[in-house]
């Protein structure tokens, strides 16, 4: 994700999700059980693999890794292969993966996250550090293992819609901060093949959530611009469900600036209106080891990635309850 906060210049389109519809007690929705431990080990084993860089070993295996455990849960699962061009002009292959519940129901939910690590720890305070990978434990890995638990446990108690959990490839793989120019368009390139060519023709959904950053030691997720304009439905309904569950010192009600990120292209090209729950960190950065060689699993909470899969599920299951 890019740190920049983009101009939302021809973002004038607002939409809508789901019809509010009666209030809902969010205390008394019943949802499946979420395991963090679970969780944490997904976030260990994505790390364990090495940095999931474009083409590199640790991106192969823990690509097929993901597939696999898809595939235990889901009915379908899907990969979308698609080839891309770097900031640098680096021909690049990339490979979106899409596992699916419920795939018979027309009225959809997506929830998605990205699954690569960034090419560069542009941001590390040790300047000869700058072109390393970054093992990408909070930023990519905690978002894909909060996909991963939630289908297991969704999969043993299903709603009554489908879900659609897309993992983006070359999200985070902008221009670094040594390049010395900017292009937006550079950064989220899975979700914009995607959003131009889902792995459904004329695929829609009701409405999506976006997970990034979502495992820090300091959690903080405010409600940005870029939600708020195209997602307002669903970002209320997130952000009410936390308070309902005493979670409104982590859900905070502060609007902020428009983040460029997947959500983005979901909104802008796909036309779904789709939210972003993503670290905001009041000091300026993301977290403190956004984009540097310390963003391992010292840099994550099991206890925030079931905070925020708890509001996540029994935002959802209040909407769609268990069939």
């Amino acid at each position: 994700m890019a740190a920049c906060l983009l101009a939302l210049a021809g973002c004038n389109r607002k939409q809508e999700s789901a019809p509010a519809g009666p209030r809902v007690d969010y205390t008394q929705v019943a949802v499946p059980s979420f395991s963090a431990d679970s969780a944490y080990t997904y976030v260990a084993a994505q790390v364990a693999f090495g940095p999931r860089t474009p083409g590199s070993k640790g991106w192969e295996q823990c690509g097929r890794w993901i597939a696999q455990r898809m595939e235990q849960w889901c009915d379908t699962v899907v990969l979308q292969p698609f080839n891309a061009t770097l900031w640098d002009g680096t021909p690049a292959q990339g490979r979106n993966i899409i596992a699916s519940l419920n795939p018979e129901l027309p009225r959809r939910v997506l929830l998605a996250a990205h699954w690569d690590s960034r090419l560069w720890a542009d941001h590390d305070s040790d300047a000869s550090k700058h072109r390393a990978p970054v093992p990408g434990a909070n930023d990519g890995a905690s978002g894909v293992a909060l996909l991963m638990e939630m289908a297991r446990a969704m999969s043993r108690m299903r709603p009554s819609v489908g879900v659609d959990f897309v993992f983006f490839d070359l999200e985070d793989q902008g221009l670094p901060e040594w390049a010395d120019r900017y292009e937006d368009n550079t950064w989220c390139l899975g979700s914009q093949h995607w959003a131009r060519t889902p792995h459904v023709p004329y695929y829609t959904a009701v409405y999506g959530v976006l997970f990034d950053m979502v495992g820090t030691r300091e959690p903080r997720f405010t409600k940005e611009e870029v939600s708020r304009r195209f997602a307002p439905g669903i970002t209320d309904k997130l952000w009410s469900a936390a308070a309902a569950l005493g979670h409104d010192n982590v859900f905070v009600g502060q609007h902020t600036d428009p983040i460029l990120d997947d959500h983005l292209y979901i909104n802008q090209i796909a036309g779904i209106p789709t939210v972003d729950i993503v670290q905001n960190s009041p000091r300026g950065s993301f977290f403190p080891h956004w984009h540097t060689t310390t963003d391992d699993l010292e840099a994550v909470s099991a206890e925030t990635l079931r905070i925020v899969a708890t509001v996540t599920l029994k935002t959802l299951y209040g909407d769609y309850p268990a069939k």
